[in-house]
């Protein structure tokens, strides 16, 4: 759910949230961020674990972080988001306060009060950030929407049940049915 509209909130209106309140910020409106449930928890620790366990395994570069965690996408003031996974393969982007730039990969899991926050404005912005791949995870549907914005290749549509392809690491494959056995 949006904040009412104000014109430029900016990362210090994020900042000034009392403890425990989390938003997020695009483009100057401050979205509120319901908390996670059980499954939503459940299903980033398992993508974290699997990618984490893949990129070390790879001796790998890459980072990946699990929300809490703050990405300036713009590197400016109006755009601040926490996904619940992100993937950043540039150790320049990160530093003490999270990721200043656009992640290569972010994961989101969508809850039940606000799916086109993900779906639509979401969307929108980390593909114009120059975020590399989406995914859009869906544990009431069972499915995840697979976004190649690096090859600008056709949105895949995938069930829990099959295994998806990374798109960003060619020989990485995630079942999430693993996890609900």
């Amino acid at each position: 759910m949006a904040f009412p509209l104000k014109p430029d909130y900016t990362i210090q209106d994020i900042y000034a949230l009392p403890d425990g309140q989390r938003a997020e910020l695009i483009d100057g409106r401050i979205y509120d961020m319901a908390p996670p449930s059980r499954m939503h928890q459940k299903l980033s620790g398992y993508l974290h674990t699997k990618i984490q366990t893949y990129i070390r395994g790879k001796k790998g570069d890459c980072e990946v972080y699990a929300a809490p965690f703050a990405v300036f996408l713009n590197q400016d003031d109006y755009n601040y988001v926490e996904p619940d996974i992100s993937v950043i393969c540039d150790p320049s982007k990160l530093d003490e306060k999270g990721c200043n730039g656009a992640p290569d990969w972010i994961i989101e899991i969508t809850s039940p009060s606000n799916p086109a926050y993900d779906y639509g404005t979401k969307l929108l912005k980390y593909r114009s950030a120059g975020v590399r791949e989406y995914w859009i995870v869906n544990p009431f549907k069972k499915a995840v929407i697979v976004y190649d914005f690096e090859q600008e290749k056709m949105t895949n549509l995938y069930s829990f049940e099959d295994t998806i392809p990374v798109c960003i690491f060619k020989d990485l494959e995630i079942n999430i049915a693993e996890l609900l056995s």
